[in-house]
């Protein structure tokens, strides 16, 4: 499994992309983007045309440990991006965000076949002390998921202004 990290627009999705596209054999992309307007409409779109024929898309923006496991059991590579806009979907709920981590985490456990998974996750904890609780539940809960799938991993990147440095 390869975690990769990063701010807003770092190129973090650019670089799981590119390197998961270098695996042969079929390739799943887990998306938890909602359309709520127009602009991520069009941004999803642009997106699903990026990735091209070679990618089958899985549009799942609540239960996504599902669809790890059923992706790494029929597909060679899985990209799942990305886990805070995951999380952030998960606090809008009425799921248990601790148990929800806690199944994510579940389905990242390393599996005997042969499948990659490239995670994509923002970091979010290096800026400011957010000025409300909910920003700061979110900031809080984001640090625990990226140790916990970090830890788990066998390499992890931290993407910033384009350029990976591995740092683990």
């Amino acid at each position: 499994m390869i975690f990769v990290l990063g701010g807003a627009r770092s190129g973090k999705s650019f670089f799981a992309l590119k390197e998961a596209s270098k695996i042969r054999g079929r390739k799943a992309f887990i998306a938890t983007a909602e359309p709520f307007d127009e602009e991520m409409k069009e941004r999803i779109e642009r997106h699903k045309k990026e990735r091209g024929r070679d990618w089958d898309t899985f549009e799942e923006p609540l239960m996504i440990a599902d669809a790890i496991r059923e992706t790494i059991s029929t597909y060679k590579v899985t990209v799942v991006d990305c886990l805070t806009l995951w999380l952030s979907n998960i606090m809008h709920t009425d799921l248990d965000v601790n148990d929800e981590i806690g199944r994510l985490i579940e389905s990242l456990h390393p599996t005997k076949n042969d499948s990659r998974v490239y995670i994509v996750s923002n970091e979010v904890g290096m800026g400011i002390v957010p000025d409300n609780d909910l920003a700061r539940k979110f900031r809080d809960f984001a640090g625990v998921l990226n140790r916990e799938v970090a830890e788990l991993s066998d390499a992890v990147y931290l993407i910033a202004a384009g350029t990976p440095l591995k740092i683990k």
